[in-house]
């Protein structure tokens, strides 16, 4: 307790390191103190805890025992964030078995939905949820366990962290002027590879500054969009995506994979939204995007 309550006290290099000395465990509990402490004295801070559980409470009838889960998500987000970026900075290779475990099970998965066909295409799509920075050494560990010397990855916010993911190959959706052709650049990747990471269930809401083609969906039974562009990527190539997001409680990271969605079906964005309802559902409290009023409600069409 004594370490928690001095932490923010700390000059920036002895809180990292102290920062790195927490188990997964404390972080969770440091994660709840430091919210408290917060909303305190932070109207932003607290009322943007509230929103989070308030939102899951009537949209996704949260049960009262995720309240703080819910209000403290964003805080718990940050700190995982920062102690795995410290941790891959300072011991590159630290150990965490059971996120180990989880991408060895994702690798399974991916040899066993290309059957027969082990060139078949994969697009592994995490959800939005616990910590971005999380999922990068999951992925780097995917890529391990199937032998990759490089793994591709659509995201807008891994640039710059090449120290952490010197084998994972960002492709950006940020404004870098290369968005427009960045289809162009996931095709030769799969095709590399066989795989390449894409989070499929990116709120339109989060790309409102660009262009956008989206498609018309139902999610949590109410009329939404999601984005369009995997949907056109995966019928040229007879791509499988496989989605999947983590769980964090009680010091232990888990994994729930969901079904495969045959990208060249016809029905295949409803049931990728049917699958992003499932998690919503199912894990709210660790959305990252949790307390947004328009969720999948908002999208310019292009």
């Amino acid at each position: 307790m004594s370490m928690w309550g001095n932490l923010g006290r700390l000059p920036g290099v002895a809180r990292r390191a102290c920062l790195i000395r927490l188990s997964a465990r404390s972080i969770e509990r440091l994660a709840t103190i430091t919210w408290c402490v917060k909303s305190l004295c932070n109207a932003r801070e607290r009322w943007s805890g509230i929103t989070r559980y308030e939102t899951g409470r009537e949209l996704m009838l949260l049960d009262p025992a995720d309240k703080w889960r819910a209000m403290t998500g964003k805080t718990l987000e940050s700190l995982l964030d920062r102690r795995f970026y410290c941790g891959r900075v300072a011991r590159p290779d630290e150990a965490w078995p059971d996120l180990r475990e989880v991408a060895q099970a994702l690798a399974r998965q991916i040899v066993a939905l290309r059957g027969d066909n082990p060139k078949r295409p994969v697009i592994l799509s995490p959800f939005h949820y616990v910590s971005q920075c999380v999922y990068v050494y999951v992925l780097d560990e995917v890529r391990k366990a199937l032998g990759l010397e490089t793994l591709s990855a659509v995201t807008g916010v891994f640039a710059g962290e090449e120290m952490v993911m010197p084998k994972l190959e960002p492709l950006y959706t940020r404004d870098d002027g290369q968005r427009n052709n960045l289809g162009l650049r996931v095709i030769p990747a799969l095709r590399r590879d066989g795989v390449v990471v894409l989070f499929a269930d990116a709120a339109p809401y989060t790309m409102h500054r660009f262009l956008m083609e989206t498609v018309d969906v139902t999610v949590l039974g109410r009329p939404g969009r999601i984005h369009g562009g995997v949907f056109r990527i995966g019928a040229r190539m007879n791509t499988v995506l496989l989605p999947f997001y983590l769980r964090f409680a009680r010091g232990r990271f888990s994994a729930e994979m969901l079904e495969a969605v045959e990208l060249a079906s016809p029905d295949a964005p409803q049931q990728l939204a049917d699958r992003i309802s499932i998690a919503l559902k199912s894990n709210y409290a660790h959305w990252l995007m949790a307390g947004h009023p328009s969720m999948y409600g908002f999208a310019s069409v292009k």
